[in-house]
């Protein structure tokens, strides 16, 4: 265990994210998946031999961020996600405002709400903005609810006669051209976030997509 008081004080909590799972630079053990523990057997294969998991290409990549300076991020995700998910997602977009980077989302319930929590807790409130693919009367209640906190809402009303998905669609697009980093939780048939990280991959975004399935 590492003392904290021992610290440096000056690194951010993200950094301390990789000190607690350990970077894929650290020639220590490695601990094996759940699928080749069960395939060959944890007494029978050397640790050394497991590489790194794919979820610290994501953390190397957030850290990209803060090394290259603040930036524009635009949060996009699923509604449909359980409650320890969206706690993480509050965890994660508190850590991006606390260290000045700029969050766009939108205002469904689900990913962009724990966007939206997580980012007023950063008590910064001009550095999240929230655009609504149509104008805030058309959001649920709920939603209404957690908008009257935050600062910056942009509203679309223009697209209130178009279809939900049509005017998401439209909204995302939006939200990718103002920001410089895409940041997504989806499942893998999530068709329209499919086709949003798409888009922001032509755009030459960064794009860091995680998988809930």
């Amino acid at each position: 265990m590492r003392n904290p008081e021992n610290m440096d004080k000056g690194r951010t909590g993200i950094e301390n994210v990789i000190d607690m799972f350990g970077s894929d630079e650290e020639s220590g053990t490695k601990i094996p998946t759940q699928a080749q523990s069960i395939v060959e057997g944890s007494s029978t294969v050397m640790m050394s031999e497991f590489k790194p998991a794919r979820d610290v290409d994501y953390i190397q990549e957030l850290l990209a961020i803060q090394q290259q300076g603040p930036r524009s991020i635009g949060f996009f995700g699923t509604r449909n996600m359980g409650f320890m998910h969206q706690e993480l997602i509050e965890i994660l977009s508190y850590a991006m405002v606390i260290t000045k980077n700029h969050i766009y989302t939108s205002g469904a319930s689900g990913t962009n709400a724990a966007v939206i929590r997580g980012a007023l807790r950063a008590e910064t409130p001009e550095l999240l903005t929230v655009i609504l693919p149509q104008s805030l009367a058309k959001q649920p209640p709920e939603s209404q609810e957690l908008l009257a906190k935050v600062k910056n809402v942009i509203e679309k009303p223009y697209n209130d006669h178009l279809p939900l998905l049509e005017a998401s669609r439209l909204c995302n697009m939006d939200i990718i051209s103002q920001v410089q980093q895409v940041i997504c939780f989806a499942f893998h048939d999530s068709k329209l976030l499919m086709e949003t990280c798409q888009e922001a991959k032509n755009l030459r975004k960064i794009v860091t997509l995680f998988y809930l399935d």
